[in-house]
């Protein structure tokens, strides 16, 4: 176990390498905060950092720099979520007050989050494996064509065409929209099949075809809907952290391109908790020089989906960290009252 005092040189040096993007001296750290000790005994204090393996030295620089292992423990023991100020809480609410519907959610998030944090940021969108119907509309189109939307709890809309086989009645359709609603509404997305499973003996002979194609059409829907979306912004930002990434910023380009490697590094929307994955911590090679805070956000006390941002690991955690839980929360109240 580190000393408090080592544990204090610590956090100094990790905010005064994120601050001024230079290696640290001993001179500098006891210029700069009160540590109540000589630069001898901060240099001896470095030292043993370095032993450990939380701080190392660049080139030939007289300054060290935070590693993994010692921002990791920044994070876990010096860094509180710095909190966002009032005109900045907000700015956030106005600006998401005025979206229209829920990819506009997603996108304001994903502008607001960069343009907050000014790292790249990343927004799943509500997974409909979470979510809940909140409606299922059917709307005649011909006298046996049918427009079927679905309407989850997070706002998410799809809709599909279904044929039918016979001709439909605007009398029938009606019958069966109030008796699917009064089954499914409310109900999550993985126990509908159970519950509409026996609706077409309900019905006429005749229109039992009919009722079994537009179940079968809202399963499909279930089904394909299960795949996870995502938006992505501000990548632009990453230049302007250029000397951050050790030989070239492409291997963060090219992961940030694919989506299945940005839901990996979210994690399981169900740990709605925030995570912090700093440098090696990630996976994917082309991320090792970078850290990924994230949260879940959603609608009530479970998530839905996470959001979150990817910069260097030189990144000022508690203000990211409280940039990304302020953003969620906001975005989790507008779920619940759209």
């Amino acid at each position: 176990m580190l000393s408090e005092r080592r544990l204090e040189v610590l956090r100094a040096i990790v905010q005064d390498y994120v601050g001024t993007e230079e290696p640290v001296g001993s001179k500098a750290l006891t210029e700069r905060h009160r540590l109540g000790v000589s630069p001898a005994t901060v240099r001896n204090d470095m030292a043993a950092l370095e032993d450990e393996g939380f701080i190392a030295q660049p080139h030939t620089s007289a300054g060290r720099i935070p590693t993994d292992k010692g921002y990791r423990l920044f994070v876990d023991k010096l860094a509180g979520v710095k909190p966002l100020s009032s005109p900045e809480r907000r700015a956030i609410q106005n600006f998401l007050d005025g979206a229209v519907d829920l990819d506009d959610v997603v996108g304001r998030t994903v502008r607001l989050l960069a343009q907050l944090t000014r790292q790249v940021a990343v927004v799943q969108y509500p997974s409909l494996t979470r979510s809940t119907v909140r409606h299922v509309e059917l709307l005649p189109l011909a006298t046996a064509r049918v427009m079927l939307v679905l309407i989850t709890d997070t706002g998410r809309v799809e809709q599909r065409m279904v044929d039918c086989p016979t001709p439909i009645t605007e009398d029938s359709l009606a019958d069966l929209r109030a008796r699917l609603n009064s089954r499914v509404v409310g109900r999550r997305f993985a126990d509908v099949p159970q519950l509409v499973q026996d609706l077409p003996e309900s019905f006429e002979q005749e229109d039992r075809g009919t009722v079994s194609i537009v179940l079968s059409t809202l399963l499909e829907t279930l089904v394909e809907e299960t795949e996870e979306r995502l938006m992505i912004g501000g990548t632009a930002n990453l230049t302007r952290f250029v000397h951050d990434f050790p030989l070239t910023i492409r291997p963060v380009l090219e992961a940030l391109e694919e989506h299945v490697v940005l839901l990996k590094l979210l994690g399981e929307a169900k740990d709605s908790g925030m995570t912090v994955r700093i440098g090696h911590e990630n996976a994917h090679e082309g991320l090792n020089a970078t850290s990924v805070v994230a949260v879940g956000y959603g609608s009530g006390d479970e998530a839905v989906a996470k959001l979150g941002v990817v910069g260097p690991t030189r990144m000022d955690y508690p203000g990211t960290m409280g940039a990304v839980r302020a953003v969620a929360r906001y975005v989790g109240q507008i779920l619940a009252e759209s």
